[in-house]
């Protein structure tokens, strides 16, 4: 009989510990992902001490909206050219045509998929909600660079061209900050 539950407490835990995985891996992955640059998630740093290299790539800006959000969006260059390790600025517009403030939330991804981890964000306004007033735009900057670390594979010569895209979601009720809240509904 005590080995019976010896099996007991040890499946017990065992459940336990898979139900906690499972609560843990949609952020695991997440966090995963922008280490990594896996699946198309480019990575973030706070600046960029990287070398400048004489290979150049051209950067395409893609944008996008859920069908329910009544904004358009649009990135102000629909290309650039930058050098490896070199800073690139761009910059994307919202405006609210609808006749109330909407808050949206935008995400991102990087193609080809190969490329993303070497595709580095210092700074960004995806993941942030953006409340904007009826008739109101907004210019986000996004401040980038290249890996020159793409230069040390062959595998990554035929790397010539690299898409940001963006997608803005209304953002889920109740995730505001109550500030917003209260500016949205006066």
């Amino acid at each position: 009989m005590p080995s019976n539950k010896k099996t007991l407490i040890i499946l017990s835990g065992v459940g336990v510990a898979m139900l906690g995985l499972g609560f843990a891996s949609d952020p695991l992955y997440d966090t995963f992902c922008k280490v990594t640059g896996y699946g198309g998630t480019p990575k973030i740093a706070d600046e960029n001490l990287s070398e400048v290299l004489d290979r150049i790539v051209t950067v395409e800006f893609d944008s996008n909206i859920a069908q329910d959000l009544p904004w358009k969006f649009r990135p102000d260059q629909r290309r650039m050219d930058v050098k490896l390790g070199q800073s690139g600025l761009a910059y994307y517009t919202i405006e609210n045509v609808s006749d109330e403030a909407v808050t949206g939330v935008a995400n991102f991804n990087v193609m080809p998929i190969k490329a993303a981890p070497f595709f580095v964000k210092t700074e960004c306004f995806c993941f942030e909600e953006q409340t904007i007033q009826p008739g109101e735009s907004l210019t986000l900057p996004v401040i980038f660079f290249v890996d020159p670390q793409l230069d040390e594979e062959k595998r990554f010569d035929e790397i010539k061209t690299m898409t940001l895209s963006y997608t803005f979601f209304p953002a889920e009720e109740g995730t505001m900050p109550a500030k917003l809240t209260a500016t949205a509904t006066n």
